[in-house]
């Protein structure tokens, strides 16, 4: 069974306003005095050991991220998420700050980049894109057995990340508005130069050339900035899987995962068994993350295999019969059926962020609200 893992973006904010609070520095300084933790099944991190860090720095002194360990069962996993959540808003408290599972910011906020030298080496080079850059997503990195599979999965998952997506938008407000999106902050990554979907590449050899070629150019100050939706780890067996918002809710965050691996393990076997990969140019599949972006799952998404836009729980569907072979042979197909019913009975958390507004009429209500799903 194959192995996988959760990195969670958390944005830190002020638990009365919900104005987003520049605490990063002292939550990993509260941190590093309490120690790493061992999570509750003994598996390692994010890479060997039997111990993990759940906390790091990211780009912005207003979030935080977690990893979980690495795990081959979904419940391992979703304590781990919990636990990471958990001890990320505890440290937070601590901090008079609270960690919110949002995916942008609702409110205005003044930011303040992590003072690492890569960070402000990014933040001088990319102007007002990185200035601007205060977004939370969900990476889900799965195992591989070689780059070449790797290589194999990246061209067979392309034309079914965007389902991933819609599944996870959870970021319709930014800066004060209702962007009108489900999910924001795939807008706002986009504008980095190496976002989004590739063509099919092949080989692990090509996909070599492609990131040689891109660092060739300058453009990008290191190989961890090629941001594409989904990658071959520089650190570890893994494909990352990075097209999701985090989710409001960590139950939401475990389907994802174990729909991601999914995914992976029907790809790996397609290439297996000689089945080429769709054959949907890039631009097409932008405009389907596009799609998922703007609607979530509350109107059309295109249809992975025809890019004919279809209702979302139509494609919804589509997808899980795709999966659904390696969903029973991992043991997880009971229990994603019943997050997806979840899911789909109670919307994405951009949904649930709308449904709070129009209740409340404040995003510092929004926020607070979040507070209590997170978990």
């Amino acid at each position: 069974m194959r192995t996988f893992g959760v990195e969670e973006e958390l944005l830190l904010v002020d638990p009365g306003s919900g104005a987003a609070m520049p605490v990063a520095g002292h939550l990993m300084d509260l941190h590093a005095r309490g120690g790493t933790t061992t999570n509750a099944s003994g598996s390692g991190g994010s890479g060997p050991g039997t111990q993990w860090a759940p906390l790091v720095h990211e780009f912005m002194h207003e979030q935080i991220e977690t990893h979980t360990g690495v795990h081959i069962g979904l419940e391992g996993l979703a304590g781990d998420i919990n636990a990471g959540r958990a001890w990320a808003d505890s440290l937070a408290r601590e901090s008079g700050a609270r960690a919110a599972a949002l995916g942008t910011a609702p409110l205005p906020a003044e930011l303040h980049t992590v003072a690492l030298p890569r960070y402000e080496a990014i933040r001088e080079r990319m102007a007002f894109t990185a200035v601007q850059q205060l977004t939370c997503a969900c990476h889900i990195h799965v195992g591989i057995a070689s780059p070449d599979e790797g290589a194999a999965v990246l061209d067979r998952i392309r034309v079914w990340r965007p389902v991933l997506a819609a599944l996870s938008a959870n970021s319709p407000f930014w800066d004060g508005t209702d962007t009108g999106y489900s999910s924001f902050r795939t807008q706002l990554w986009d504008r980095w130069p190496a976002t989004g979907p590739i063509e099919i590449l092949g080989s692990a050899g090509a996909y070599r050339q492609l990131v040689d070629a891109l660092l060739a150019t300058g453009v990008l100050l290191d190989e961890g900035m090629v941001y594409f939706d989904a990658r071959l780890s520089r650190h570890y067996p893994t494909v990352e899987i990075r097209v999701a918002d985090i989710c409001l809710r960590a139950g939401d965050a475990v389907l994802i995962a174990a729909l991601s691996r999914a995914l992976v393990d029907t790809a790996a076997r397609q290439w297996r068994e000689g089945v080429p990969p769709p054959a949907a140019p890039a631009p097409l599949l932008r405009l389907a993350s596009w799609q998922a972006s703007r609607y979530g799952i509350e109107a059309e998404l295109l249809h992975p295999l025809t890019a004919v836009p279809c209702p979302a729980r139509e494609v919804i569907a589509v997808f899980i019969g795709h999966v659904r072979a390696a969903l029973a042979e991992n043991g997880d197909e009971t229990r994603v059926a019943g997050l997806l019913h979840n899911l789909l009975a109670r919307g994405t958390g951009a949904s649930q962020q709308r449904t709070a507004f129009r209740r409340t009429g404040s995003f510092t209500d929004v926020i607070a609200e979040s507070f209590h799903s997170t978990g």
